[in-house]
């Protein structure tokens, strides 16, 4: 029996909002009183927040992120990414970003997922796939939206009960993974994903230095050294490093210097001249300076306005 394309769609929408409903339900069943889970599933993170947020700092590992109710904006270097229910957000790289929670009520609270992915199992994949390498000219950035679908939600929802048969996840955790990222490197945002990972790309050589400079960032580099770190030439470098971040490298450099200094002054309670020497700058008015171009505020504004904000959000989750 044939079905019309109305009534095949019709079904797709009703099959994924189910499956949303039960993948909602099964991360109220396992959260914690925090609004956050790091599960017994390794890089598995569950989140739940009843209100809306203002926007906090955070660094992307490479990720899946996967909303069941709510709406989240994303803010990497210029660039902006809106994704809901019927998106998820795909990280490839470390990428320092803004992020606030637009949609969230205690009658509609925003809950999701976040799954650490693992590139050398999507190494492989890609292998075993015989995927193409993608077109150094198509090379698009390292973050990127696309369809929540039936198929993808499926394999999360897989993964979560998992944590109903802990018995079950180091056996069959990495398999479902495994189909995730199967997912993921078929679906529309798969070039995003496997630019990054094959080895010998462009992108995977400005994505080393990504990992150079996410390990090394206090220390004072000229793009010359990064250069021959990604084994390519300044100009090259630039290009792809901007394609894939929306930032030039020594503006990716400030940027996790300014989120980490954000960090300290918040979890260490140390003050702005402190945390500008902690993450390698010289000068606190320069810091001060470009912290402010960032977020907004003067550090000790910004932080005590942060902190009143984190007061708020914890009573929300009381």
């Amino acid at each position: 029996m044939l079905i019309a394309p109305d009534e095949s769609d019709a079904h797709r929408r009703s099959e994924t909002a189910a499956l949303r409903e039960v993948l909602g339900k099964r991360i109220e069943r396992h959260m914690d009183a925090t609004g956050r889970n790091a599960t017994a599933i390794g890089g598995l993170n569950l989140y739940r927040c009843t209100g809306v947020t203002p926007a906090y700092s955070t660094i992307y590992e490479p990720s899946l992120a996967v909303i069941v109710h709510g709406r989240k904006r994303v803010v990497v270097g210029d660039e902006t990414y809106l994704y809901d229910s019927s998106r998820f957000l795909l990280t490839a790289v470390d990428m320092p970003t803004i992020a606030s929670v637009l949609d969230a009520s205690p009658d509609q609270p925003h809950l999701a997922i976040m799954l650490k992915l693992d590139l050398e199992t999507a190494r492989h994949l890609i292998a075993d796939m015989g995927l193409a390498a993608v077109e150094a000219g198509s090379m698009g950035a390292a973050i990127a939206t696309g369809p929540a679908t039936a198929d993808l939600l499926d394999a999360v929802n897989r993964l979560i009960g998992l944590l109903e048969t802990p018995q079950d996840i180091p056996i069959l955790a990495g398999l479902i993974e495994r189909e995730i990222l199967y997912r993921l490197l078929t679906g529309p945002t798969g070039a995003q994903l496997r630019q990054t990972v094959s080895l010998g790309t462009q992108a995977n050589r400005a994505a080393r230095v990504i990992a150079w400079l996410r390990e090394n960032y206090v220390l004072p580099v000229r793009v010359e050294a990064l250069a021959e770190v990604a084994g390519m030439g300044v100009s090259t470098l630039h290009h792809h490093f901007r394609a894939l971040t929306a930032m030039s490298p020594l503006q990716y450099q400030k940027h996790l210097r300014l989120h980490e200094a954000r960090r300290l002054m918040l979890s260490e309670a140390i003050d702005a001249g402190s945390a500008a020497l902690r993450v390698g700058y010289e000068s606190p008015t320069q810091f001060s300076r470009e912290y402010r171009r960032l977020f907004g505020a003067p550090p000790r504004r910004d932080i005590e306005a942060l902190r009143i904000d984190a007061r708020a959000l914890a009573h929300l989750h009381r």
